[in-house]
């Protein structure tokens, strides 16, 4: 067992090479510093609540110079998201599935960096409907020059995932019907479907279920990433949207058990 002298210090490292990079991602720290990302998970959550960093998007940035009690109490707006600071990969990710949206159409985004890279591509598209469980993408959506009607998840708030979760939860995103649902994915199992080690996944299946399509946002290294638990089988997957580092082969599989690979570029690539 770690001593919590080295929790610590682990701990001390991340807000330094926070502050020092911007805003990091969880699975970048948690290759960083060789620990999982439930882990890196539970720093941040502590470093969050002792007001050393402010957590966004799946990971953290560092807390502005003139932060303030006034600056921590307000709305977080477009200004203070770390878009800019996504990699290339996550945000061609995000630009191909707003492709997907049409004007008028009602979307539920579940919680995960890389579903929240969608959100800036939607800003240009009219009259949509949006729920989601994560504060931070209702606050960004309210911020919209084109605002869409936003829904936002109850239930129990879940310090991991960072977002609404539980029977609560469930039942509101049960009440509605979508035209698409924007899932994230922590692991691929090319035979199986998407997979995670957090066995909270009722609220996922949830808008899965409530969803005329369903498009899963994730990496190509998601497919290296083995977790027991199955979160969507491709049963319940319309779109892969991941990157070219996908081999062919698996491509071939995946599109084999009746699910529409699209492969985004970064721009100019």
């Amino acid at each position: 067992m770690k001593s919590s002298k080295s929790v610590e210090q682990r701990r001390q490292q991340i807000v330094a090479w926070v502050k020092e990079h911007g805003h990091s991602q969880v699975e970048d720290l948690a290759v960083r510093f060789a620990t999982s990302e439930v882990t890196i998970r539970k720093d941040l959550a502590a470093l969050s609540q002792q007001g050393l960093l402010i957590r966004q998007f799946g990971g953290a940035v560092p807390v502005p110079s003139i932060a303030s009690d006034t600056l921590s109490s307000q709305a977080i707006t477009n200004e203070t998201y770390p878009i800019q600071t996504t990699s290339p990969i996550i945000k061609a990710i995000g630009q191909c599935a707003a492709g997907l949206v049409k004007p008028g159409n009602k979307t539920v985004i579940d919680c995960g960096s890389t579903t929240a890279s969608v959100l800036p591509f939607l800003s240009d598209i009219d009259d949509l409907v949006v729920m989601t469980n994560t504060l931070s993408t209702a606050n960004y959506l309210t911020q919209s020059a084109k605002e869409p009607t936003v829904l936002m998840v109850g239930g129990t708030w879940d310090v991991q995932s960072q977002s609404f979760q539980g029977a609560m939860a469930e039942q509101l995103v049960n009440a509605y019907s979508f035209d698409i649902a924007f899932i994230g994915a922590a692991g691929i199992d090319v035979n199986r479907g998407t997979t995670t080690f957090n066995e909270l996944i009722g609220v996922t299946r949830a808008m899965a279920k409530a969803a005329t399509k369903v498009v899963v946002l994730a990496s190509s290294k998601k497919l290296t990433h083995k977790m027991p638990n199955l979160e969507l089988s491709w049963k319940n997957i319309s779109v892969l949207i991941t990157d070219e580092g996908i081999s062919e082969q698996d491509k071939l599989n995946i599109e084999n058990q009746g699910v529409t690979v699209l492969i985004a570029a970064p721009s100019g690539e």
